[in-house]
């Protein structure tokens, strides 16, 4: 990771006018590498052919025909990775105001250019674009890892999925041909349940692993635009999440105020997909299975998933986020997932509750910080 920053940094000045692009060329000459271009076409061509080496773009806002904010806005879409500088007069700021609330600008430089100013706006942005190349390797490797990981183990759980799937289907066809014993419909029974925690395995470890892919991608732009939010990850589940039958259809999502997700949101995914699979263990006797997703914005962020089970006794629910209790041992359970769902919400800076009367379903609420930015999306 330490050759990030072993070669001379490259920046990209547009600017119509020749003075102003030699100007700027002297200036931080020294210390980087200045490509220039007189146009926002012919910067396009220029980022065609070195996109790769270009960390930052300053560019003039008004020029002949394309003027600064499109180029912004083309480079924001295609090349991501580069940080956006625009130069303007004052009497363009009320104008400009649009390109900087949609993130496509990282500072404004105002003219005329100080050199004092330039040299401190440029190291800030250089010292943002190495943050975010170390980010992307460290992901890259987390990736990489996780690939091998999900690998290593998705062979050995999909061998015990067949393997178990075979002892059901011999043990079926020895109930259909009168031959059964007693013991053939336990062994039935636990050759399902393996089967089914070994299928909810490959799916937690493959749905973690496109998650932090996911998250790789979406960092190597850091565009807002792309941000992750509660009812993406919600969506992405019911994507991705292996029911049985006819289980999707038991499951509702309500939207009443979207957020986003900053903290961790691949472990965030991973505590949904696991109470997803408490609540349809729950509903596996009942008649009209029911499970709801409700997102909201206000008063605080949070996530409730509600089930229409058979709910948890109160001396069960009191420990829950404590103590390793079950009510799933005979089909898997080992009483660890709330409290690492628990654990990882309280690292994200929230929590989780419960709610939940025997016979009354459940509700489990994943709580977050507050948003700082109160400008969510309502439905």
């Amino acid at each position: 990771m330490n050759d990030i920053r072993q070669t001379r940094p490259t920046l990209l000045y547009v600017d119509d006018e020749e003075l102003a692009c030699k100007y700027f060329a002297r200036t931080v000459g020294a210390e980087y590498d200045v490509l220039v271009a007189r146009s926002s076409d012919e910067a396009s061509a220029i980022l065609l052919q070195d996109s790769a080496r270009i960390a930052v773009l300053v560019t003039d806002f008004r020029m002949p025909g394309r003027d600064g904010g499109d180029l912004l806005r083309q480079v924001a879409q295609e090349y991501p990775h580069i940080i956006r500088i625009l130069v303007t007069a004052y009497a363009d700021k009320d104008v400009l105001l649009q390109t900087v609330n949609a993130g496509e600008v990282f500072r404004i430089l105002e003219k005329p250019l100080t050199p004092a100013i330039v040299r401190e706006t440029l190291h800030v942005a250089f010292d943002r674009y190495h943050e975010r190349a170390l980010q992307n390797q460290r992901l890259m490797a987390m990736g990489e890892t996780l690939a091998f990981l999900a690998h290593e183990l998705n062979t050995p759980l999909a061998a015990i999925a067949l393997n178990a799937r075979s002892i059901e289907n011999r043990t079926d066809g020895e109930q259909d041909s009168g031959r059964a014993h007693d013991a053939d419909g336990e062994i039935a029974g636990a050759a399902r349940s393996m089967r089914e925690s070994a299928q909810y395995c490959i799916s937690v470890v493959s749905s973690f692993w496109r998650s932090v892919h996911n998250g790789h991608r979406r960092l190597a732009g850091s565009d807002p635009r792309n941000e992750v939010t509660a009812n993406g990850l919600i969506s992405a589940l019911l994507d991705t999440y292996p029911f049985a039958t006819t289980q999707r259809t038991w499951v509702q999502v309500d939207v009443v105020g979207d957020f986003p997700v900053v903290t961790q949101p691949n472990c965030v995914a991973l505590v949904l997909s696991s109470l997803l699979s408490n609540a349809l263990r729950a509903l596996a006797d009942v008649s009209a299975p029911s499970v709801r997703f409700t997102v909201r914005a206000e008063p605080e962020p949070g996530i409730s998933i509600c089930d229409n089970g058979p709910g948890i006794p109160p001396e069960v629910k009191a420990s829950l986020l404590t103590d390793p209790i079950t009510t799933h041992a005979k089909s898997g359970g080992n009483g660890l997932g709330l409290i690492l769902c628990n654990r990882v919400m309280q690292s994200c800076g929230g929590g989780i509750r419960i709610e939940s009367t025997p016979g009354g379903g459940t509700t489990v609420m994943l709580d977050f910080p507050p948003i700082k930015d109160k400008t969510h999306r309502s439905y």
